[in-house]
């Protein structure tokens, strides 16, 4: 009896996180749009400078060479440029898909600065669309069977015991 109470517990905060995806995936796309546009103007701001001095963005950041603080600015805009061209390929991957094709696409929702930023602000939410309502009940199903297999997994040897018990 403790088993499937535990089970139907484990089901239960299962399909509340679960129902929570579509709406938390969302709130990350819209993020992951806004990085990108700003990004987006930090780069081409970086390469019109360097096309008005007649130089390739890779030539331009040859020059920042010399004293720590260029070489830092140098790196720094590496990792911009980097950050930009893989938000933009995951923008790419989500950018007008629904719930169900996020899911699919999880590992393009990859960002931990847009994750932890979309958490901070994130406030759940009762799931009253039909998508939630799916997601809900596939959480409450995995959720179910994974706690259920867990605690039987769990107390068998404890079971076995008590079984020897009786049978003496």
């Amino acid at each position: 009896m403790i088993l499937r109470v535990l089970t139907l517990a484990g089901g239960l905060a299962s399909a509340a996180a679960l129902s929570q995806f579509p709406e938390f995936s969302q709130q990350y796309l819209q993020r992951l749009g806004g990085a990108v546009d700003a990004l987006g103007e930090v780069v081409a701001d970086f390469d019109a400078s360097a096309e008005t001095l007649g130089l390739s963005r890779e030539a331009a950041l040859e020059q920042m060479r010399g004293n720590d603080f260029v070489e830092r600015r140098r790196l720094d805009m590496q990792r911009s440029f980097a950050r930009h061209e893989s938000l933009q390929a995951d923008l790419a991957v989500l950018r007008g898909s629904g719930a169900f094709e996020r899911a699919y696409g999880l590992p393009h929702m990859r960002d931990g600065e847009l994750i932890r930023a979309t958490w901070a602000a994130y406030r759940p939410a009762l799931p009253l669309t039909a998508t939630g309502m799916i997601f809900a009940g596939a959480g409450f199903l995995g959720g179910a069977l994974f706690t259920g297999l867990l605690l039987r997994l769990l107390s068998w040897p404890l079971g076995h015991l008590v079984g020897r018990r009786k049978a003496a």
